[in-house]
């Protein structure tokens, strides 16, 4: 199944805002990117709202076709 591409979009955000998702990101060891997507999934899941975990690609070498 191919992986549908993210949706890339400018975000305005307070500086301090900002700052402090940078921070809890590098805690966590992700990209405020990642995070971003952590904390939107958790408020959604705390409003009921259930949103599936996109695919994850696959890690490795694509293994081998055989030749036609």
């Amino acid at each position: 199944m191919p992986q549908t591409p993210k949706k890339a979009f400018p975000l305005r955000l307070d500086p301090a805002l900002y700052e402090t998702i940078e921070r809890l990101a590098a805690s966590e060891f992700r990209s405020v990117n990642a995070e971003l997507e952590v904390l939107l999934r958790e408020a959604l899941g705390r409003r009921g709202i259930k949103v599936p975990a996109a695919e994850r690609p696959r890690r490795g070498r694509p293994p081998k076709q055989e030749a036609e």
